[in-house]
Order: C-alpha cells, then sequence, then structure tokens
C-alpha cells in the first residue's frame, strides 16, 4: 500500500489533495472502490469520474477540475498508471540455485536460478540474476544478459544471444532453424544450413509461443526494448530495430527489415526482403507486400460487412478487369472523336 505523496515522490506528478490518502492497487473509473487508484486515459469517458468510487485518480491536466477526489496530475495518465502497476505488482522472487532435477553443464552465479527438469549446455554464459524456468532448454554457446527471465519450457539454441532485463514467456522457441531450401529439378527440397545467430537486445518481451527463427548465414536481430506477442513467427535474417511492438498473430517472413519505434498490428504479414522505415504503424489484419519508405499509419483490409453484401461486392471485383477494358474504349472512343462536331 503507498500514500498518494510516496508515489508521487517516486513517480513525479502533481498531487491535488489529501496527501495522506493510502492506495492499494489501481483500478479502472468503473470498477474502483475504497482503496483503488483509478485513471481516465482517454477524455470521452470523463463521465465516468462522477460516479466514480475510487480513493484517488490519476488524470492529466485538462482533467485536473473535472473531480473533486484526491488525484495525481500527469501529462500522461496511462503511462504513470502502467508505472504504479510496477510498484503495486512486483515480479515474484524467484530463489536462487539449481533445482536437483536440472542438468546443468555451464558454470552459473550464484545468484541464478534454474528449475525443474531444465537443462543449461556446456559453454552457455549466464549473467547474474537471470531465471531460468522449469523444463526450459539454453543450448551450447547461449549468452543470457543479466536480470533475464525465462519463463517455463523456453528454448534456446546454440550460440544465440539475449540480452539483459528480457522476459521471454513460455513456449517460446529462439534460435530453431530459419526455413530455407532450395528445390532440385526433381521437385526435391535441399535444407540450407541455417547457421547464423538470433540476437536479441536488452530489456525485449517475448511472448508466449512466439518463434524467432535463427539466421541463414547473418544474424536475425531484434532491438532493444522490442516488444512481441503471443504466437508471432519471425522468420530468418529478419531485423527488428528499438522499441518496436508487434502484437499476436503477425507473420514476418525472411530477411525483413523494421525499423524503430514501430507498431504491428494483430494478424498482419510481412513477406520477405522489405524494408520499413522508422515510427510506421501497420493495422491490424494488415498484409504488407512492399515497402515502406515513410513514417505513418498503413492500412489495407477490407471491414466486415454482411455476407450477402460481401457476395454481392466481390461478383463485382471478379468482373473489375473487364470494367477497365470497356472504360479505356469509351475513352480511345472520346479521343477520336471530332472536338467540332456538335449535335
Amino acid at each position: 500500500m503507498f500514500r498518494l505523496d510516496e508515489l508521487v515522490a517516486h513517480l513525479g506528478g502533481e498531487l491535488v489533495g489529501d496527501p495522506a490518502v493510502a492506495v492499494r492497487r489501481v483500478a479502472t473509473l468503473d470498477q474502483a472502490g475504497e482503496g483503488d487508484l483509478a485513471f481516465l486515459a482517454n477524455r470521452k469517458y470523463a463521465a465516468r469520474l462522477a460516479d466514480c468510487r475510487a480513493s484517488a485518480v490519476i488524470v492529466a491536466p485538462e482533467a485536473r477540475e473535472l473531480t473533486a477526489l484526491p488525484r495525481i496530475v500527469t501529462a500522461d495518465p496511462y503511462v504513470y498508471f502502467a508505472r504504479v502497476a510496477q510498484l503495486f505488482n512486483p515480479p515474484a522472487a524467484v530463489p536462487a540455485g539449481v533445482h536437483a532435477t536440472a542438468a546443468v553443464e555451464a558454470d552459473l552465479p550464484a545468484s541464478a536460478s534454474v528449475g525443474a527438469g531444465a537443462s543449461v549446455e556446456a559453454g552457455a554464459r549466464i549473467g547474474e540474476d537471470v531465471v531460468i524456468g522449469p523444463g526450459c532448454h539454453i543450448g551450447r554457446g547461449v549468452t543470457i544478459g543479466a536480470g533475464s527471465r525465462l519463463h517455463a519450457n523456453v528454448t534456446v539454441y546454440h550460440g544465440c544471444v539475449i540480452g539483459a532485463r528480457c522476459i521471454l514467456h513460455a513456449g517460446a522457441v529462439i534460435g530453431a532453424d530459419g526455413f530455407g531450401f532450395a528445390r532440385d529439378r526433381d521437385g526435391s527440397w535441399i535444407k540450407i544450413p541455417q547457421v547464423g545467430r538470433v540476437v536479441i537486445g536488452d530489456d525485449v518481451e517475448v511472448g508466449a509461443n512466439t518463434t524467432i527463427d535463427r539466421g541463414a548465414l547473418d544474424d536475425t536481430v531484434i532491438g532493444n526494448g522490442v516488444k512481441l506477442d503471443n504466437q508471432i513467427q519471425i522468420a530468418h535474417n529478419v531485423r527488428i530495430g528499438e522499441k518496436t511492438a508487434v502484437a499476436g498473430c503477425v507473420g514476418i517472413a525472411g530477411s525483413t527489415v523494421i525499423g524503430a519505434r514501430c507498431m504491428i498490428g494483430g494478424q498482419a504479414g510481412i513477406i520477405g526482403h522489405l524494408s520499413i522505415a522508422d515510427d510506421v504503424v501497420v493495422s491490424a489484419g494488415t498484409l504488407v507486400t512492399k515497402s515502406i519508405h515513410r513514417a505513418g499509419v498503413y492500412t489495407a483490409n477490407l471491414p466486415v460487412q454482411p455476407h450477402p453484401e460481401w457476395v454481392k461486392n466481390f461478383a463485382h471485383l471478379r468482373h473489375l478487369d473487364s470494367l477497365v477494358d470497356r472504360i479505356r474504349a469509351l475513352e480511345q472512343g472520346l479521343d477520336k472523336a471530332d472536338p467540332t462536331e456538335s449535335d
């Protein structure tokens, strides 16, 4: 539990009201009650302040007079809420040491923790305070930076690098072979050895069951501060710039380069060998088929509609080529017409 003046001392902001008010958790405007700290991140929900039962609220400067509740005024209430939530919900402490059922062939610092059934192969370099959860496998020569945490059943293939303070959620696979094959004349596929690595920077979070393939020749690189949601596929030799966020079920094909501070919406697809500039937003469900060279928001999908309307509209799309041909013929006829001719 924190007093409001303690929160402001930790995180800044302007305190309006009783500094001794104590709060124990953060909550939404609708669900907050006694002892809760609510937040108003979007002005369109301002009317809900009137009925809010929280002990205090976080608001932007333009909303400071919309409530009589004790309040913390800050430029970005949503970011402030996130930082308060971190204070209230620190990661659970994990005792250092190696579980009796773990198999460890590498030297570990005394502060590291290795869970039940995990394995760490020879040559791995594990930093201070690293947590390797139950069932994880760390391949030979892997490097994991200080303070990183791997939840249960994460697999890191040989030679890959994970930076400091990273979080890898359950089932993530780092460094599996990329999809590299050459097709022979008889139709059979010849495997191309994937000899690159995956190199992950500091402060990266990788969601559950997300897969990041190792490079074919060069490395697959994930920049500092990147946030990856669950069930994402990142193919070989992809490079993702720092502080980019990628939502769930995105597929990124090989050798694509994505800039810094981008946001990729859920279920988007990006084909291979493209370049995407810094500060690009790709909307959910968009298929990116060509490089994007300028910052901005890009969307390529159809809104949902009743099935009969979709069938009718698609029928028109099927005849689009013939419609274009007819328009061209009409234009050519107009071009040939005598401009002096009159009715």
